[in-house]
């Protein structure tokens, strides 16, 4: 069940519209596909569509979490690693590091994922539209987290608006190159 920005007011509604817009922006790039096309990775990098669906979704799903129950929800523990290492250096400019994210895997399929990103956006839009946006949690310990640093729920909201904006255009990139079309 989908919320309605119509029946909210004021911020929750623009904050609604702007989730629901870009994630349309997003999704659009995917319109007449098959799931092999979905799949292809059409640039230097490892990014495709359909595991660029995957990241967004999990993360937006991730974030949700942080927005309704804090740090607990987001553990980051992060190992101590030698970026200098000939082993790291290689797994990261492969993109072997991420691999699992951005790639759908074993019986992962396209429409599962997009299915599971419908389901994360209506619970998303609905959290929106009746939480106390002023709610503020520390961010939990991570190399790119201020330390000390909080975010309120009303900027998780703004923050999966501007992640699913970022990555929309990575997709439009995407599928261009996949057989022209541009949706933005």
């Amino acid at each position: 069940m989908s919320t309605d920005p119509s029946t909210l007011s004021g911020e929750r509604r623009d904050l609604v519209e702007a989730l629901q817009m870009h994630r349309g922006l997003f999704l659009q790039t995917l319109q007449g596909l098959t799931e092999e096309q979905a799949r292809t990775r059409t640039t230097f990098s490892l990014l495709n569509l359909a595991g660029l669906v995957k990241h967004v979704a999990y993360t937006e799903a991730g974030w949700l979490a942080f927005a309704k129950e804090g740090p607990t929800a987001m553990p980051m523990e992060w190992p101590e690693v030698d970026m200098t290492d000939p082993v790291i250096q290689e797994r990261i400019a492969t993109g072997d590091m991420r691999h699992d994210e951005f790639n759908l895997l074993g019986d992962e399929t396209l429409d599962g994922i997009l299915a599971y990103y419908a389901k994360v956006a209506d619970e998303t839009d609905a959290y929106v539209a009746t939480a106390d946006l002023d709610v503020e949690w520390p961010l939990p310990e991570a190399p790119w987290f201020t330390p000390g640093a909080t975010r309120s729920v009303r900027r998780v909201a703004m923050h999966v608006v501007a992640e699913t904006a970022q990555h929309a255009g990575h997709a439009d990139f995407l599928r261009e190159a996949i057989d022209g079309a541009r949706t933005m």
